[in-house]
């Protein structure tokens, strides 16, 4: 038995699961969680001593890869001042500064703790700025696991109301509306059917928890204007995209302003953090200018901060690290398309810059619905057979390929390898 293994029996115990977040779980690529011992640039050892390439960068925000030596200089000397004061501290100044002052539609930020707090909180702010109750989200997007945003689509255009957890009573989802990605009328027919009663639309601008499913083109221009029109607040969440697409996230990647913006780690450098902000007259609704009540004890927390802010500092000054990554992404993606060609197989490979993913389904993914039709079964013998060979990808067909500015072409070429050894093998 492994030492991860042995690790697991003992969690099972202790933790639901085994567990402290699902995305961990192996259950549904038949195996149990490998435990990571340390990380650094582009890989991560697990308490076996096995090192891998890892492909999922603490879920997206180790940009620079992992443990940085800036960023770990920066945590060393901050900590040693003190981990937590629970106070107004220099460090969550400049943090805010920094963002407002490179973020063009973000005039002012909230520090909180975590990206589903900042989406919680920016809902909470909508809300209370447009005086309405109603939310639109998509099937598919994921936003943290506050109770509002815990609501599965349903067959038809929209759903309202139906929980997507045990826990979740239906009156804490009854204003929370399900529109279709990628379908501009779905969201049409939710303005028309409650006129004047949305208060936002939320939306990852490139969906990262279906997998990774891009905006079809003219997509989110029409959702800019239709918020405009119908006086409903537009927040992007860019608790993936912020940062990483581009600095300005999927608002300059793809030249879309939103109203707000949401955070999560990306702004600790992967600590857990996070942020929302946006215009200055919505915000100047929160606590304690305002009637929008919010608070956190440990919002701002000055280690984290000095994290992120190295982390962000770093990113501004080198844009050089988005090409980088952008031609990595090319190379990684381009090749598994190519890969996937020459064995017959048509599973679709959807990307952008350092973001992707490949979906066993014959079929294109555009929405929720299409990436439902894959072939999870074949992803975990897929999964199974990459891990074995030292690749390390998040064990679910529906969660993103993470690249970092510490890839290299060689780990690209390694990694390509393996995913040819496995087609080979399989043919």
């Amino acid at each position: 038995m492994t030492k991860s293994e042995s690790l697991f029996q003992e969690a099972v115990q202790y933790i639901p699961g085994g567990v402290n977040s699902p995305v961990r779980a192996y259950g549904s690529v038949g195996m149990t969680p490998r435990f990571i011992a340390k990380a650094d640039g582009p890989y991560v050892t697990d308490v076996d001593g096995n090192r891998y390439i890892d492909y999922i960068g603490s879920w997206g925000p180790m940009i620079l890869g992992h443990n940085h030596p800036a960023v770990l200089e920066a945590v060393i000397k901050t900590a040693e001042n003190g981990l937590s004061f629970g106070a107004a501290t220099e460090l969550e100044v400049q943090m805010a500064e920094y963002i407002c002052q490179h973020i063009p539609s973000v005039e002012m930020v909230r520090m909180v703790n975590s990206g589903t707090e900042a989406v919680m909180s920016a809902i909470r702010a909508a809300r209370g700025y447009t005086g309405r109750n109603k939310i639109i989200k998509f099937a598919g997007c994921y936003h943290g696991h506050s109770d509002a945003m815990l609501v599965k689509a349903g067959s038809g255009v929209m759903t309202a109301g139906i929980p997507d957890s045990a826990g979740v009573p239906a009156g804490c989802t009854q204003d929370t509306l399900t529109a279709v990605y990628n379908d501009i009328d779905s969201v049409k027919a939710i303005f028309d059917e409650f006129d004047g009663e949305i208060a936002a639309v939320i939306i990852e601008a490139v969906a990262a928890n279906m997998g990774v499913v891009l905006p079809k083109e003219g997509f989110l221009k029409e959702l800019r204007e239709l918020c405009t029109q119908k006086g409903a607040v537009l927040i992007f969440d860019e608790v993936i995209t912020g940062f990483r697409l581009a600095f300005g996230g999927a608002q300059e990647y793809f030249g879309i302003d939103a109203d707000m913006v949401t955070y999560g780690k990306i702004i600790g450098a992967g600590m857990p953090v996070g942020a929302y902000g946006g215009k200055k007259e919505i915000m100047e609704m929160v606590s304690p200018v305002g009637p929008v009540y919010q608070a956190g004890t440990l919002s701002g927390n000055p280690v984290a901060m000095a994290a992120g802010l190295t982390q962000l500092k770093i990113l501004k000054e080198n844009p050089n690290i988005y090409v980088h990554m952008a031609d990595l992404g090319e190379k990684l993606f381009g090749g598994m398309k190519q890969l996937l060609k020459e064995y017959g197989r048509t599973y679709p490979v959807n990307h952008t810059a350092s973001l992707g993913c490949v979906y066993f389904t014959e079929k294109d993914v555009y929405n929720y619905e299409m990436a439902k039709t894959s072939d999870t079964d074949a992803f975990a013998d897929y999964f199974r057979f990459m891990l074995e060979h030292g690749i390390h990808l998040a064990p679910s067909q529906f969660e993103a390929i993470f690249l970092n500015h510490a890839h290299t072409d060689a780990t690209v070429l390694e990694t390509l390898d393996v995913m040819k050894q496995y087609l080979e093998s399989r043919a």
